[in-house]
């Protein structure tokens, strides 16, 4: 299907640059992603008793059931339809397979293999460092690490790290982002003060993660330690080709980072950096991923607190061998102070950090005066290139179903991104921009589209009943219910500015939400 509108709309698919070189190209970029490697030989650890965690055949079952069907192939060759369509009779083998797996703390060479392929980050490809490798790992193994996935998570606190908003149920986005917002926000409506944003950029985090370090966390968080020597020695001896085209580059045993492309990378990156906390009350270090963030809320000109945050974070990123990228690190300076001076750069490793004006952060742009032009600007623009396609679609006879369909695909998506975090404070002007497209795109379909403003609404709410009722949320706090009698109605935060006012936590705390809860 898409390949048929791409034809319709004159998509131009952009050449990958990687098809045009030579043969020694996956040679070279296997030894590039491999440069982290020390060559020391891996630590290894004796299992001195059996592992408590077993799984059935049950277990293995659904998990093969829950499979992509559409999933590519590792490299074994195994399709991920045969596993979902012989769910039930190669279940009882892989149980076997895998609880032997368990019991030895070793983990078959045959799964742990990785075959990647580069991908361009950018159009015009100039140097190694613009492919990121996508890895290519076996789905059996995959089924497997989301058994020993679960079982992690399950005995894992669940207030672990609550300023991480990647990898939780019930966090995203959306949430670093109002978190970010309101701990800046309900800072600056106080006299002589402003804040600062260390945005940081990690180099190839992943992939600089020593095995042996992570171990010793996961120890220190009371896993099974049989269970800590099977992670240990997934992620060490694991044979990697690089694939460009019908070339295939010659194996390299890696032992250091954790292969992207694999279910429980995200999770032991989280557990890695899990220790990464703010060490004074007026900072914050808020997480996605591997994106961090630094906010330090400065009072009276005394950045002492701030600078000291910083030169902490650079001591755990040593001892934790991660390595702040100072060329992509910047940092943003919110002061609505009338008479402003300037502000001493911050330095990372001897370099000063670039201060910037605007900063896309998670995906949406945030400036200095927190307004939001520059952020509609984008996804105006974004969201009118693709009205151009839609109208294409139109005049080749595509039914009204069809077209809505694609805007919202398309379309519809660019416009929602993130919008609970910034649409409230968003000026009139910025608010009939983005109406403007929704009202082309509705009459283009020939269909009803729901305004802006009523999703804007209907999501805030939504949002606000689910963080009510996680109770390990860190904005849960905010919401803080008033008397038996005034049920569904919480206690308003004191807001001294219209930005603050405007902000998510605000409307949606103000506004009465009796009706969305449900009654008893």
């Amino acid at each position: 299907m898409w390949q048929g509108l791409q034809s319709i709309t004159d998509y131009k698919k952009k050449t990958s640059p990687v098809a045009d070189q030579g043969v020694l190209l996956p040679d070279r970029l296997n030894n590039f992603f491999a440069r982290f490697e020390d060559n020391t030989v891996p630590l290894t650890r004796p299992a001195t008793k059996t592992c408590g965690l077993s799984f059935t055949a049950a277990d293995m079952s659904k998990t093969f059931k829950r499979v992509n069907p559409r999933r590519a192939a590792g490299p074994d060759g195994i399709p991920s339809r045969i596993l979902r369509a012989c769910a039930n009779q190669l279940a009882g083998v892989f149980t076997d397979i895998f609880n032997q797996s368990l019991s030895q703390s070793a983990v078959p060479t045959c799964f742990k293999r990785a075959t990647t392929v580069p991908v361009p980050k950018k159009a015009k490809v100039t140097e190694l460092n613009d492919y990121r490798h996508v890895a290519l790992t076996s789905v059996i193994m995959k089924c497997f690490e989301r058994l020993v996935m679960d079982h992690i998570t399950s005995t894992l606190p669940d207030t672990l790290d609550p300023l991480q908003f990647a990898y939780h149920p019930n966090r995203s986005t959306d949430d670093a982002i109002a978190n970010t917002l309101h701990t800046a926000l309900t800072h600056l409506y106080k006299r002589n003060t402003y804040v600062r944003m260390l945005f940081i950029d990690y180099s190839s985090a992943f992939n600089t993660i020593v095995p042996s370090k992570l171990v010793i966390k996961l120890e220190t968080l009371s896993l099974d330690p049989v269970l800590c020597i099977w992670v240990l020695d997934f992620l060490t001896g694991r044979p990697q080709v690089v694939r460009v085209g019908n070339n295939i580059s010659t194996p390299l045993i890696l032992n250091i980072g954790v292969p992207q492309g694999c279910v429980l990378s995200p999770l032991l990156y989280s557990l890695v950096t899990h220790d990464c906390v703010a060490m004074h009350a007026s900072n914050s270090i808020i997480k996605f991923a591997d994106d961090t963030t630094v906010v330090g809320l400065i009072t009276n000109k005394d950045e002492t607190a701030y600078r000291e945050e910083v030169r902490a974070l650079g001591v755990w990123c040593q001892e934790n061998n991660l390595t702040p990228n100072v060329n992509k690190t910047k940092e943003m300076i919110v002061d609505f102070r009338k008479q402003q001076r300037e502000h001493p750069p911050i330095h990372i490793d001897g370099t000063v950090v670039e201060r910037v004006v605007s900063f896309k952060f998670l995906g949406v742009h945030i400036t200095d005066k927190l307004n939001w032009s520059t952020h509609t600007d984008s996804i105006v623009k974004k969201a009118q290139q693709r009205l151009f396609k839609l109208r294409r679609l139109k005049k080749f006879g595509f039914s009204p179903k069809a077209l809505t369909n694609f805007y919202r695909c398309t379309i519809e998506s660019i416009l929602w991104g993130c919008i609970t975090a910034w649409y409230g404070n968003c000026s009139a002007h910025n608010r009939k921009a983005l109406q403007r497209v929704v009202r082309f795109a509705q009459r283009i379909t020939g269909g009803k589209l729901p305004a802006l403003q009523d999703t804007y609404t209907t999501r805030c709410h939504r949002k606000a009943i689910k963080i009510i009722k996680d109770n390990n949320h860190p904005s849960h706090c905010l919401f803080t219910p008033l008397s038996s009698r005034r049920r569904g109605q919480y206690r308003c935060i004191k807001a001294g500015t219209e930005r603050l006012k405007n902000s998510f936590y605000l409307k949606d705390i103000k506004h009465n939400i009796e009706w969305l809860l449900p009654t008893y």
